[in-house]
């Protein structure tokens, strides 16, 4: 790396670039600094000052190790590096001075606080606090915020980090919150006592030190250190964001993002975090099996004997892989219905992507290329919608001055997009024009533009676009299981309407957005009461994402691992397991008892699943026909809170769904 510059720091010598910070280079030498305001993702603010670290040789104060670069340093007077001290006696006395200083107006509240255990004012205030206070004055205290039904505030705690202000305005690209008033009446609030309209919100819990911003919904419910925590993967969208799952006992309390920089660094969105209510109502915990059109409980060998018999007497055999499958379930279903002759289907949406090979589902483009993109193109696509946190990626290239075209309908993507068009003409005549002027282009296509019978065109256009242009292409996917299960073979030949066309039982394995026409006997395989529960003739339940080991596949073809935080409720059971078993009913017997057997299997025919986190490269394939139809493109995604079973399941996303309508209304006269 260009224009490294050594520095000692506490007598231990390092080489970093120069434009590195004090506190990024004290990190590199293995030295934590305390801080409060300052955080990697963020702007640089500088006002918490308890990152004060000495400089040897510059000015008789602390310096910000946040605010000041390594190669503003100046070197010894005989050309020696520069020496910075982080454990002196000035540090350590102007640290204390700031943490008195921040304890003055901050109240006892750590008994009933909900960020006790884990709140960086506290573990600093051990460090550098002490047990008495010189000041006899009266503490102040503030009003708090009404910031929605998400974040619940407790601004007396406050110490103004103003880490909130920023996420929001850099990050989550909403201007609703800021700092007020000078002195003692200086605050954090948000202007005209909005609340936060923003599917992002929810991190600014995380970034808060203190107890200032807290979850609302998880609000006195637990501590800390009473939760068992299982790292896992989200499911609510394709990204694949990586998660932390904290249960208590068999209920879980929480989830948080674990930082993944190739995905969705350390955010997370607000349908994720606070989805967890839809993981405890309207649970399906005991097999059902529909009599004289209504449904009864049943016993598992009474619903397995009924589908089972309903299987061996089928003409036509169809499957249905749902959005929240598992990879490992979508292999057990396309063995077990391959081997009664029918086919298995993934594309429950009725997109028509290409199944020849990797190429036609999966871009060559990574999320993480979107930051250094110079130029990102939205074909069919509202990445707010369908990825939020890909959409931030999106405006940090914006930020670092991309420029954004879109061929879709106008939405607000919290950055300045150049509108190109609705329709695939739009898309022709961008196809025609030269692109090559600009550096990283990236096309991001989304599933609306592959609804159509002319997916396979609108691909190869965009993959057209893409090659001369000297870009990639990302398409972007909507459901969690999509990849994986087309990487395990459950495609039919002529997609959805080919595969249902004729069959006398459907085997849908959660599928609940897909409407299965009336005629077929259904078996409905899920862990929610929804939509294809109505339609069910036998319903087996089935355990939620949280509640069972599994393998998904994100947009970009990265195999990542779900691990198990709780169990599920009832009677239900793990999806592959409830395939193993109907196996034996029907006679067809599926090779492997253990999920470790099941994975090995699946793993020896696609040996790309096996390498957790790993990439392949992805060759794309001829372009082939390009010929359009006619018509706009619509978008995969109309409403973000209720898109799949756990979301309509939870009174908070319908809450939030509510709102979110309110808010898109027409607005009258004094708005």
């Amino acid at each position: 790396m260009s224009d490294l510059r050594k520095v000692v720091i506490d007598e231990k010598e390092v080489e970093v670039p120069g434009a590195m910070t004090l506190i990024q280079a004290c990190e590199e030498a293995g030295i934590e600094i305390p801080r409060f305001c300052y955080h990697e993702r963020l702007s640089i603010a500088g006002n918490c000052r308890m990152c004060l670290v000495e400089v040897v040789g510059g000015p008789p104060k602390p310096a910000a190790s946040c605010a000041m670069q390594v190669k503003d340093l100046r070197p010894g007077p005989e050309g020696q590096p520069p020496v910075v001290k982080t454990n002196s006696p000035m540090v350590k006395k102007a640290r204390e001075g700031v943490m008195e200083f921040l304890l003055i107006n901050h109240p006892l509240d750590c008994p009933i606080c909900d960020q006790g255990g884990e709140c960086d004012l506290q573990d600093q205030a051990m460090a550098y606090g002490v047990d008495f206070s010189r000041y006899r004055e009266p503490k102040r205290a503030t009003e708090d915020l009404d910031l929605g039904p998400l974040v619940e505030t407790h601004m007396t705690r406050c110490i103004s980090c103003t880490r909130c202000v920023r996420f929001t305005t850099e990050v989550a690209g909403i201007h609703q919150m800021g700092q007020t008033g000078r002195g003692e009446d200086a605050e954090i609030t948000s202007y005209l006592n909005e609340t936060l309209h923003s599917n992002m919100q929810g991190n600014i819990i995380d970034l808060c030190p203190v107890g200032a911003l807290v979850s609302r919904p998880y609000a006195f419910t637990a501590r800390p250190w009473e939760l068992t925590k299982t790292e896992s993967v989200d499911v609510m969208n394709a990204m694949g964001a990586a998660i932390r799952v904290d249960t208590k006992g068999r209920e879980v309390m929480r989830i948080l993002p674990r930082n993944h920089d190739g995905i969705n660094e350390e955010w997370i969105d607000d349908k994720t975090r606070f989805v967890i209510d839809g993981l405890r109502r309207q649970r399906l915990d005991r097999p059902y099996i529909r009599e004289n059109g209504k449904l009864r409980p049943a016993t598992w060998p009474e619903a397995l004997g009924k589908a089972a018999s309903a299987l061996k007497g089928a003409k036509k055999v169809a499957g249905l892989v749902g959005d929240l499958a598992p990879v490992e379930a979508a292999y057990a279903l396309k063995g077990l219905v391959g081997s009664l002759g029918g086919a298995v289907e993934a594309r429950v949406d009725g997109a028509m992507l290409g199944t020849s090979d990797r190429s036609g589902y999966v871009g060559d483009a990574t999320i993480a290329e979107l930051d250094t993109a110079g130029h990102v193109i939205l074909v069919g696509s509202n990445p707010r919608a369908e990825a939020p946190v890909l959409n931030s990626r999106i405006r940090k290239a914006w930020l670092r001055g991309a420029a954004v075209s879109r061929i879709g309908a106008p939405v607000d993507l919290t950055y300045d997009v150049a509108e190109l068009g609705a329709d695939r003409a739009a898309l022709s005549k961008l196809a025609g024009q030269d692109l090559s002027g600009t550096e990283g282009t990236i096309i991001v296509l989304g599933m609306g533009a592959l609804m159509g019978p002319d997916a396979a065109g609108v691909l190869a256009t965009c993959r057209k676009m893409a090659e001369a242009a000297g870009g990639k292409l990302l398409i972007l996917h909507t459901a969690a299981a999509r990849v994986g299960a087309l990487d395990a073979g459950c495609h039919a030949e002529g997609g959805l309407g080919a595969a249902l066309d004729g069959a006398d039982v459907v085997y849908s394995l959660g599928a609940d957005e897909t409407e299965i026409p009336d005629g077929p006997f259904v078996i409905y395989q899920g862990s929610h009461g929804d939509r294809g529960a109505h339609r069910a003739d036998v319903i087996l339940p089935a355990a939620a994402y949280t509640e069972e080991n599994g393998l998904f596949v994100n947009l970009e073809g990265r195999p990542q691992l779900a691990l198990r935080a709780a169990f599920p409720p009832g009677e239900a059971k793990e999806n592959w397991a409830i395939l193993r078993a109907l196996s034996a009913e029907v006679g067809q017997v599926l090779p492997f008892d253990s999920l470790a057997q099941l994975r090995q299997a699946l793993i020896g025919e696609l040996p790309h699943l096996g390498d957790l986190d790993e990439l392949q490269p992805i060759e794309p394939g001829p372009a082939g026909d390009t010929s359009l139809g006619e018509g706009d493109f619509a978008y995969a995604i109309e409403e973000f809170y209720l898109t799949n079973p756990i979301a309509r399941a939870s009174a908070l996303m319908g809450e939030l769904a509510a709102g979110a309508k309110a808010r898109g209304g027409d607005r009258i006269a004094a708005e």
